[in-house]
């Protein structure tokens, strides 16, 4: 919602749902431009598929797949304007992205001329024609090259453990050992409750241990972020408290740079111990 909040655009429908749920994608229509998360990292929830796109369609589709790219099968063919990071499941530096534009893309940006100026950064077409330059390393300004060579190395690494199968892997891999846990545990569940739409990087908990729920709005956000700061000061995990805008609950990443099983039950195990330790101190 933040791009709707920053900026003003005629006609524009949204389609909502609450943090756990996807919105009813069946009502999509793709007469117009299409913007959307392939994985929601705030909310645990991601597009199962794209099935819902239509081949023929006449918008574009613009994908966020900041922390799908290299977890998830992404149908490339149904969508136009694509962006991800470097950070997420490459583990690489925070603040770097990329953009993938298909021929629909290529074929808007040369005949639309925006109405109002365009941020150089943001300039991608020139004289009616996409600036190929910028697609053939060269840069509007000189980024860090230590950090354009870490995403080398990141790159390098996926292909070392087996390539794009094997980081997929990884994640799944993670997931269930996440989900063997969450159905042993008595007072932990998935915020996404429709495993078909639970994300595999960015997985959300909420907490349904009666005492939790007994407790009002403001008790309940604490209590995550006592169990964050716990772990942290254990040096067990670090950052785990869900987003500041959804339920209260936890957080954690689960992409390919986890080490599978071992990290997540060493977390999960001191999770378990911190819940009580939490309750003791809201008491």
């Amino acid at each position: 919602m933040t791009l709707l909040t920053s900026y003003v655009f005629p006609d524009c429908r949204v389609l909502k749902a609450d943090y756990g749920y996807l919105p009813e994608l069946n009502k999509v229509d793709f007469e117009r431009d299409v913007v959307f998360a392939w994985n929601g990292t705030t909310s645990g929830a991601r597009v199962p598929n794209a099935d819902w796109i239509p081949n023929d369609r006449e918008g574009l589709t613009l994908c966020d797949a900041t922390s799908a790219v290299f977890a998830q099968d992404i149908a490339w063919k149904k969508l136009d304007f694509v962006t991800f990071s470097w950070q997420k499941v490459l583990g690489g530096e925070a603040g770097f992205g990329m953009v993938i534009l298909g021929p629909k893309a290529i074929a808007r940006l040369e005949k639309y001329t925006p109405e109002r100026p365009i941020p150089k950064i943001f300039r991608l077409s020139k004289n009616g024609k996409v600036n190929e330059k910028l697609f053939q390393g060269e840069t509007i300004n000189t980024p860090s090259m230590i950090c354009v060579e870490d995403a080398l190395d990141a790159v390098n690494w996926i292909e070392d453990i087996g390539g794009l199968d094997a980081a997929r892997k990884k994640c799944d891999e993670n997931l269930l050992t996440l989900t063997k846990w969450v159905e042993e545990s008595e007072w932990a569940d998935f915020l996404v409750q429709n495993e078909r739409n639970r994300s595999n990087t960015s997985v959300c908990l909420k907490i349904i241990d009666p005492w939790f729920l007994a407790l009002h709005d403001e008790q309940q956000t604490k209590i995550p972020k006592l169990i964050s700061e716990l772990l942290e000061k254990e040096g067990v995990a670090f950052d785990i408290n869900g987003y500041r805008d959804a339920p209260p609950g936890l957080r954690l990443w689960t992409g390919a740079t986890v080490q599978i099983k071992i990290s997540i039950i060493c977390c999960l195990g001191w999770t378990g111990h911190t819940t009580t330790s939490s309750l003791i101190l809201i008491n």
